[in-house]
């Protein structure tokens, strides 16, 4: 009786701790996944903690949900605009980009940790693929702003991406306890079921789970459960049909998450919540399982292999996987920049262990280094990378907490209420000139507690609460319309959307001709955004550049998909960004020398 409670206090205690570390390492900006990691380690066998924790089987099974949990909370949070602006791309880093940094980084393995070739694809296979939890919560850490294609391509990328790494490692597996058998038909016909069957079933899962939360009626705190459980049922379906359950979860939050649902808010922060709790519960486990000393024993080839996956494999893999999309050199570098490793590498290295594969828990101990190395220099220099690379973007407003109020699903409209933001734009005019979107309705206001009749109301003030009802396209319009406006940051930001900003309706014949920038007659009479448009081919994002002579058009704000301001930047791109005018100062310095 004592040893289950005393499992439960040491299991509580552990997730408190990792929560309060968390807080703490975050204001010194460290990767959370690294504390999460470390506490683990810190609790196992050779730490202060001295649990001793070796079951592979509970670790794996452990590992399973969690990442199934991650996945379809990521899933949730996908927007259709990032699939429409990324999903080639990031299909394409998920299978030809994985490939390939299994490949070049079992090459590496087989020199630095003196291996065969089949053992040095294994290791490549088990650290091929991006962490989902290390990338969504890396990329947006300190409230840090990367250009959107680039960061939606990286999320997109790091959701999708397991299933291909699974194939990877399950088969170089099965080739190490068979090496008889060989690349074969039935070896491609087991990936087109992993890939196929887990997409069809993921998203037939989806649409069923979406209509079973619209037609069963249950108390409200229950949908989240429900949720949760349909996805386990999806996730573990596939896999039971030997298919990818990990791809199946993924898309069946996508399609939950991008269709109109019952107790919407709800389920999004019950999962947000549950989310956090699986990554931590994922990585503690992780951290006791490893025996710490046992890294050491070839330290240096592994130290070796994860220098050359950060800067040959990924780089190599992200290179040839965009060559056929528009990426720009700087936005390339920081892709393969941020191949961030987390808790799937190590997971996926406990299969070798649990399969019985020779020296198993060497491939446990390398995914295991790789992955501390990876968090240690990459995790903790995303934003410091996004900067000098110039992708970092002005911070958005300071959205105020929206409360989401419950409407039948027959209504086409969200109810929601709002908590007037300081210096918000709403307080700037009055309150019968307040530029509402379309369709849109305030139907109450709340002062100090009491009811303000809207019909005599002159302004409103900070801190009203204000009830509205709105199409759900138009709930994001309401969020900046009630929010405090972007501020500038403490620090500068390295590259600034365009020195001058102009409308864009506004002629390109006027602002060439205005900066004496040269310029085709036929674009005269065209507008900024039509000229961009054109030049970029659609799928326009904020941040995207266009050169004209020695300019360059920079898409500042978008309303959706239309571009509405255009930023014109002067400054060579030399001066402008922080690595080019390194290396310009790196060089004249080499040169006054010679």
């Amino acid at each position: 009786m004592h040893f289950g409670t005393e499992l439960i206090l040491i299991g509580a205690a552990l997730v408190v701790l990792a929560i309060i570390a968390g807080m703490f390492s975050s204001r010194l900006g460290a990767p959370l996944l690294l504390v999460f990691l470390g506490l683990g380690m810190l609790a196992g066998e050779d730490g202060p903690g001295g649990i001793e924790f070796g079951n592979f089987h509970t670790t794996y099974l452990v590992g399973s949900v969690a990442l199934a949990i991650i996945l379809f909370d990521g899933g949730l949070r996908t927007p259709r605009s990032v699939l429409r602006i990324a999903l080639t791309p990031a299909l394409s880093l998920a299978t030809v980009g994985v490939l390939v940094t299994a490949v070049v980084a079992g090459i590496i393995a087989v020199y630095a940790l003196n291996m065969t070739p089949l053992q040095g694809f294994l290791v490549g296979a088990t650290v091929a693929s991006t962490d989902a939890a290390a990338v969504f919560i890396l990329l947006h850490a300190h409230g840090t702003e990367i250009a959107k294609r680039v960061s939606a391509t990286l999320e997109l990328e790091s959701g999708i991406n397991d299933p291909m790494a699974v194939f990877l490692t399950v088969v170089a597996v099965q080739w190490l306890l068979q090496p008889e058998t060989s690349l074969s038909f039935h070896t491609l016909l087991y990936f087109v079921q992993q890939m196929g069957g887990g997409a069809v079933i993921g998203a037939i899962g989806g649409y069923i789970l979406l209509n079973v939360i619209n037609r069963v009626e249950i108390s409200t705190g229950l949908y989240p459960i429900l949720a949760v459980s349909g996805a386990l049922i999806v996730f573990s379906g596939a896999q039971l049909a030997d298919a990818s359950g990990f791809l199946a979860v993924y898309l069946a939050g996508l399609v939950l998450g991008n269709n109109r649902h019952r107790a919407d808010s709800v389920i999004s922060r019950f999962h947000d919540g549950l989310a956090w709790l699986a990554q931590i519960v994922m990585f503690l486990v992780l951290g006791l399982v490893v025996t710490p000393r046992d890294l050491m024993s070839d330290i240096g080839g592994q130290v070796i292999l994860a220098v050359g996956l950060i800067l040959v494999a990924r780089p190599l893999a992200v290179w040839l996987s965009l060559i056929p999309f528009r990426f720009t050199w700087q936005e390339k570098a920081f892709i393969a920049w941020v191949g961030l490793r987390g808790a799937v590498p190590i997971f996926l290295a406990s299969i070798p262990v649990i399969a019985g594969v020779p020296n198993g828990m060497l491939y446990f101990n390398v995914a295991f280094v790789v992955v501390l190395f990876s968090l240690v220099v990459q995790g903790w220099t995303v934003s410091r990378a996004a900067q000098v690379l110039g992708l970092e973007l002005p911070p958005p407003p300071e959205t105020p907490e929206r409360q989401e109020i419950e409407l039948p699903q027959s209504v086409d409209r969200d109810a929601a209420g709002w908590s007037v933001a300081p210096a918000s734009p709403a307080l700037s005019q009055p309150f019968a000139a307040l530029p509402l979107p379309k369709r849109t309705k305030i139907i109450a206001v709340i002062r100090e507690g009491a009811l303000v009749n809207r019909t005599t109301l002159d302004r409103l003030q900070v801190e009203d609460y204000v009830i509205a009802l709105a199409p759900p396209e138009q709930v994001i319009a309401l969020d900046a319309l009630f929010s405090t406006p972007i501020r500038r940051r403490r620090r500068l930001m390295p590259v600034e959307l365009g020195e001058f900003v102009f409308e864009a309706e506004v002629k390109l014949g006027q602002v060439c001709t205005m900066y004496g920038v040269p310029f085709e007659p036929l674009d005269h009479g065209r507008s900024l955004a039509e000229f961009l448009n054109d030049r970029l081919e659609g799928n326009v994002v904020v941040g995207d550049r266009v050169k004209i002579g020695e300019v360059e058009l920079v898409v500042r704000q978008m309303d959706k998909d239309r571009i509405t301001k255009v930023g014109l930047e002067i400054e060579p791109e030399a001066e402008r960004l922080p690595i080019l005018r390194f290396w310009r100062r790196l060089k004249s310095m080499l040169s006054g020398t010679a």
